[in-house]
């Protein structure tokens, strides 16, 4: 039986985001595994960081743990709790008393738990399995939110100490990520052009794909959910909703976003903006829409689903997602999605401009005129909710297939198999 232990290195709440979210449905998954001689040989236990340590059993062979952290980020979390807290140390003690009983490392982070790992691998006796999945582009979000902290520390520089911070934190991350990297023996990627990218440097036999779930029976169309939205939050009835869902700050292109709503009103074209979640921007957002715009504050995934299914559009003009669960599950809910042309969002796309629309630049003219043409032409925007979710139903795969065809045949194989498509 291979023992897995997966090394989820960040606080687990109803609320957490998707890489959080995406393990749990994957513990969930294989609880359903059958155990002993007729199951696949797996034993697996998630780590997550908890404000005390616990265990939480889903199945004999199946368990999460959380662990306290030894040097967490939360004291740098600003007011709006947006940001993820993590661990900085770079030895987790209690983490490394727990390792040795696994026989696979599967890292998820680059920070405390992954750092712990990589530095017991050295020395382990017998020598663990190292292997890795890339959730999401940590450089990058630490590149925004230094700029974010530098502007308003420093706000005399007009931005400068900002780009130089953000800059040099951005490349030190990734020397990071990428020596982590190195020292694994396989790397899992969630799109086949990401592990084209990773295959350059890697080699194309050590990185394949982990795809992302979803979750039918929750994710559906919903044709009651309006009325309940609108009657729980107070949005209107009479006009298209567009709906966004993340953090709420220039990682995930909100500004962009606000901007193309501010001129889709101001041509007098109805619609009205919903936003599901926090971050430095919500304020900025608030005083440029004002009345137009209904904020939800963070969800957690049941709430989040019926909004969903009570929204007309998704609009999510991030560049920095790896794979952009919340597409998914909006296009399940039978939303028409607008994404920005080459984001690695529109892999859950199967036929462009039918099932979704791609804006081709970051310009808030472009993605006004993009929503004000499915806002503007209601049999228009009807085809492509209905596409939709025709694609989301035969091509998205269950969290269950995912773990089945991407993750057991890696942490379970001698020689584990490349998926590459």
């Amino acid at each position: 039986m291979s023992s897995v232990a997966v090394l989820v290195e960040l606080l687990r709440s109803s609320t957490s985001g998707g890489h959080v979210k995406c393990w749990e449905r994957f513990t969930e998954s294989a609880a359903r595994l059958p155990s002993g001689p007729d199951g696949p040989g797996l034993d697996l236990t998630v780590y997550f960081l908890g404000d005390r340590e616990r265990v939480e059993e889903l199945a004999p062979h199946v368990r999460l743990v959380m662990l306290r952290p030894v040097l967490s980020t939360a004291a740098l979390v600003s007011a709006d709790g947006a940001e993820d807290a993590s661990d900085l140390t770079p030895y987790h003690p209690r983490l490394a008393a727990l390792l040795p009983r696994h026989d696979v490392w599967h890292l998820t982070h680059t920070f405390a738990y992954a750092a712990t790992a990589t530095r017991l691998a050295r020395t382990a006796a017998p020598a663990p399995r190292l292997v890795a999945s890339v959730h999401t582009d940590v450089p990058a979000l630490a590149a925004v939110y230094s700029r974010y902290l530098a502007d308003r520390r420093l706000p005399g520089t007009h931005g400068r100490a900002g780009d130089f911070l953000a800059n040099r934190v951005e490349r030190r991350l990734r020397r990071r990520r990428d020596r982590l990297l190195s020292g694994c023996e396989r790397v899992l990627v969630p799109t086949p052009a990401a592990r084209a990218e990773l295959a350059r440097t890697l080699g194309p036999d050590r990185v394949s794909l982990l795809r992302r779930g979803i979750d039918h029976q929750l994710f559906r169309p919903d044709a009651t959910a309006r009325t309940r939205l609108a009657a729980e939050y107070g949005v209107p009835t009479d006009r298209p909703l567009v709906l966004f869902a993340g953090r709420l700050d220039a990682t995930k292109g909100l500004p962009l976003l606000a901007e193309s709503v501010r001129l889709l009103r101001g041509r007098g074209s109805g619609v009205h903006l919903v936003l599901a979640g926090s971050g430095a921007e919500e304020a900025a957002v608030r005083r440029s829409l004002g009345a137009d715009v209904t904020c939800l504050g963070p969800l957690a995934q049941e709430r989040l689903a019926a909004v969903y299914a009570g929204c007309d559009i998704f609009a999510f003009p991030s560049r920095s997602e790896t794979c952009g669960n919340v597409v998914a599950e909006a296009m399940a809910s039978g939303l028409a999605v607008v994404l920005p042309e080459g984001a690695r969002t529109t892999h859950w796309l199967g036929a462009p401009g039918q099932d979704g629309i791609v804006v081709r630049r970051d310009d808030a003219r472009d993605w006004a005129d993009a929503l004000g043409a499915l806002v503007d032409q209601p049999r228009v925007l009807d085809a492509v909710r209905r596409r939709a979710a025709a694609t989301a139903r035969s091509t998205h795969p269950s969290w269950d297939r995912v773990l089945e065809e991407d993750l057991l045949p890696v942490w379970t194989r001698a020689v584990p198999a490349v998926r590459t498509a």
